[in-house]
């Protein structure tokens, strides 16, 4: 690990500039359900690898990408008070059945949360959540939320410039999120030619890289490698992890500047080291 990294709080860090990698499983998450294996029975915390959820910050500022199923556990973890939206790369149940939890920001601000996501991905998360959208009287409580439509377009967001980028995920077209010189870029298999040039002049990649057998719809580790040398950032971190990655043992054998990413990885997002 070529940077010391921890997870800071809303009460303990100081105000920076950062991303933090709340979430870096797969779908199934680690430990897997009914499964013995190494690394599902490992000790080793980073092996234990909730799914897919980033917190950005920009001093007070925070918002999320994606909402995946442990979002409760993952805000309380880094207690995270306030957020002013959350960004969806896709609609795919693991990075959108959090979205619930968004509730309690909805009720300590009098504005809805907003949701910047492609059209596509608001339909599907309208199907999903149908009653907090449904315009029918409920004494039950609702998340309070608002679509903000997103294309590859850059964009604003808590003082910050996002640059969407443009993934396929097997047939799927879904987005991935460049701030500065820190690109996310979670759930892919291929990348298209209009997208190489925005992964280029990187600090740091995110980049998911499921296994290292080939999967139809997500770069395993051969193939994450290949686009590393291709982009050429200084220092890259796979995530969306099986349970078949021992950290360790992983870790041993990638090339310098490549690791496996764990849960409370925080990267800056300017050239700093986090206190």
């Amino acid at each position: 690990m070529t940077e010391n990294f921890g997870l800071p709080s809303d009460e303990e860090a100081p105000l920076t500039r950062s991303l933090t990698l709340m979430g870096t499983g797969t779908s199934v998450g680690v430990p897997m359900i009914a499964c013995d294996c190494a690394v599902c029975t490992s000790s080793d915390p980073r092996d234990q690898r909730t799914r897919t959820g980033v917190a950005i910050r920009n001093g007070d500022r925070r918002f999320l990408i994606d909402a995946g199923p442990e979002l409760r556990l993952q805000l309380v973890k880094a207690r995270i008070k306030q957020i002013e939206g959350v960004l969806f790369t896709h609609a795919h149940a693991d990075h959108i059945m959090g979205l619930d939890d968004l509730r309690i920001f909805g009720f300590r601000q009098p504005d809805p949360i907003p949701l910047y996501c492609e059209r596509v991905v608001e339909v599907g998360i309208r199907r999903t959540f149908s009653y907090a959208f449904s315009d029918d009287d409920s004494l039950h409580s609702r998340p309070r939320l608002v679509f903000r439509t997103i294309d590859e377009s850059p964009f604003e967001l808590a003082g910050l410039t996002v640059q969407p980028i443009r993934l396929l995920h097997g047939r799927l077209d879904v987005l991935g999120f460049r701030i500065g010189d820190v690109a996310f870029c979670t759930d892919a298999s291929a990348i298209p030619d209009r997208s190489w040039p925005l992964l280029e002049n990187l600090r740091v990649l995110i980049l998911g890289a499921i296994r290292d057998e080939p999967h139809p719809t997500h770069f395993n580790i051969p193939q994450a490698l290949e686009v590393i040398e291709r982009c050429r950032p200084r220092q890259t971190y796979l995530t969306h992890i099986s349970h078949s990655l021992p950290y360790t043992d992983t870790n041993s054998r990638l090339p310098d500047g490549v690791d496996l990413a764990y849960d409370g990885l925080t990267i800056p997002l300017d050239e700093l080291s986090v206190e």
